[in-house]
């Protein structure tokens, strides 16, 4: 696959931008060293998500993203990626942080409420997983935290170092809801659309789990959602951008 664009991430800019992956980079060594690293670093965040979060969710649940995440992530180029899917309790949706998210190294989180909305679909919740997976492959997840100033990178690419769990800690799970560029988000849901294709899912469910996202607009938001759907482009955009990239009609 190939390299991520170099998109404008938080405070960084331009130069400084193409800077800070280029020092990532070197700390952390070539591309399989470097998704080592991020894994590290991931990892550690993921300690820290389980541990405010409000638990897991259903086992059936866990079971089902498991066996949609398996041929996705068979479908990845790069075989030294690696996904962990975990199902998030969601008794007060309105406290979850956030419905489904990416952290570096492929540690993805997605809420109850969500698979509740998708009516467990597959095809649905594959592009979901999907879209999540591509924020890793294309270096989003990683690139929002080399964004931080107050984070080192050096102590980021050395394990030892266990920056970012504290971090993570001072800052709050709020952090999590902070938005991917535009670009960012149509590219992820694309490489997740594609995905789910290749590994044997209609890739119409992307389309079908945008329109239910639609159905909440402007609803009384009983699942919480509206924080979710304000981080990313319009439904419409989002929509039009896949069946063009896709090529799928209607």
């Amino acid at each position: 696959m190939a390299k991520a664009a170099p998109y404008l991430v938080g405070r960084l800019a331009g130069k400084q931008f193409l800077k800070a992956k280029w020092m990532w980079q070197s700390f952390a060594g070539n591309e399989d060293e470097a998704i080592q690293a991020e894994q590290a670093v991931g990892r550690d965040m993921a300690k820290v998500v389980e541990e405010q979060s409000q638990g897991s969710g259903p086992p059936e649940f866990q079971i089902l993203l498991d066996n949609i995440a398996k041929p996705l992530a068979e479908r990845v180029k790069n075989r030294n990626h690696r996904f962990e899917i975990k199902v998030l309790s969601s008794k007060n949706p309105r406290e979850t942080s956030s419905l489904a998210f990416a952290l570096p190294g492929g540690f993805i989180f997605i809420s109850s409420v969500l698979i509740e909305l998708a009516e467990q679909n597959s095809d649905e919740l594959a592009f979901v997983i999907g879209h999540e997976m591509a924020h890793v492959i294309r270096r989003h997840a990683i690139d929002r935290i080399l964004s931080q100033k107050a984070l080192s990178m050096a102590s980021l690419a050395t394990p030892a170092g266990r920056a970012v769990a504290p971090w993570l800690r001072s800052v709050g799970m709020q952090w999590l809801e902070k938005a991917y560029s535009r670009e960012q988000e149509f590219e992820a849901d694309v490489l997740g659309s594609r995905l789910a294709q290749v590994a044997g899912f209609n890739p119409r469910g992307a389309l079908r789990m945008l329109e239910r996202f639609r159905s909440l607009e402007g609803s009384s938001d009983p699942l919480g959602l509206s924080a979710y759907l304000s981080t990313h482009p319009p439904i419409d955009d989002r929509q039009q951008h896949i069946r063009e990239q896709l090529r799928l009609d209607g």
